[in-house]
Formats: structure tokens, C-alpha cells, sequence
């Protein structure tokens, strides 16, 4: 087998890995507009992580709904808090707490795509908050995080700006 070959069969080998992963997605599990080419995950109203304190993950050390009496934007999207302290950490050093990758799911840039974080399926590596789409692709992304951070920080310059369905 020559060298073209060889390359061809791990391409492949790779790709339909990578889509065996998203088998388990639900239909639905996708950003919540497939049309948008915002950079950040957001609903209807402009929120963030579905309305779930980012503070929470660093202080309580679990995902906790934020109460909408307590809010603060970042780069025009808006994050409930659970509590004012929780919302005025997050104003003195907003980058620190956001969702990386806009709040999409880690493991679906590493694979090039633009997937719907979801706030229980989530971990802090290094001081910075991931998320994946559901538990289950969680699983794989765990299983080399160094790994797939690698591959989602590439690709994610390049399809940032990009809508879901294009990808």
C-alpha cells in the first residue's frame, strides 16, 4: 500500500470515528441557530449557558441556575448569576468565567463543528469552563482532553464566524 493510501485509509478511519461519535447526538442538539454565524451560543433573549451561573462551576464546583434578578453582560451576551457576589466576580474578570468556544460544545470544534453546549455536561481544565453537547460525547472528549483541546483550539478560528449548518 503506498504512501497516498496509508494516509486515505487513516483519513477515513478518522472520519468515521469522529462521526460514530455524533451518532448519539439527538436530532435537536444542535446550536440553537443553525443559521446563526455568532462566535457565542446564546437563546432566543440573548442569554448565555442557558441561563446557568458561570461563577458556580469555579466556587461551588457544579453547574447552578442563575437567578435572572442578577445579570451582567459580556461581549453582548447576557449571564444570570445565583447570587450578586456571584455577579460581581464575574464583572471584575468576565474572560476568566465565559464558556470557551462561546459555550459550544468542546468536543464538536475539535471535530469541526459548531454543537449546542449543554450546562450539566461540562468541566474546568486549566481555570477555563468546556462544555460538550450532551454526556455521553462528554465521555469521549474525557478520554484525551489534551488531545481534543488541541484539535478544537485549530479549528476554532476557523469556524468561529461559521453558521452550524454550514458545517
Amino acid at each position: 500500500m503506498n504512501m497516498f493510501n496509508v494516509r486515505k485509509s487513516i483519513l477515513a478511519a478518522a472520519l468515521i470515528s469522529g462521526f460514530a461519535t455524533f451518532a448519539v447526538l439527538p436530532s435537536t442538539a444542535m446550536a440553537y441557530d443553525e443559521n446563526s454565524t455568532a462566535a457565542i451560543n446564546v437563546d432566543a433573549q440573548g442569554v448565555g449557558l442557558q441561563g446557568f451561573d458561570p461563577v458556580a462551576y469555579f466556587t461551588v464546583k457544579a453547574p447552578t441556575l442563575g437567578n435572572a434578578a442578577y445579570t451582567a453582560s459580556h461581549n453582548g451576551i447576557t449571564y444570570h448569576f445565583a447570587s450578586k457576589g456571584n455577579r460581581d466576580k464575574f464583572t471584575a474578570n468576565p474572560a476568566h468565567y465565559a464558556p470557551r468556544f462561546g459555550g459550544f460544545c468542546a468536543m464538536g470544534v475539535a471535530l469541526d463543528k459548531k454543537l449546542d453546549g449543554d450546562p450539566q455536561a461540562w468541566k474546568v481544565v486549566d481555570g477555563k469552563l468546556y462544555l460538550n453537547v450532551n454526556k455521553e460525547v462528554q465521555k469521549k472528549w474525557l478520554e484525551d482532553v489534551a488531545g481534543n483541546l488541541k484539535k478544537a483550539n485549530m479549528e476554532w478560528p476557523a469556524i468561529k464566524d461559521k453558521a452550524p449548518k454550514d458545517l
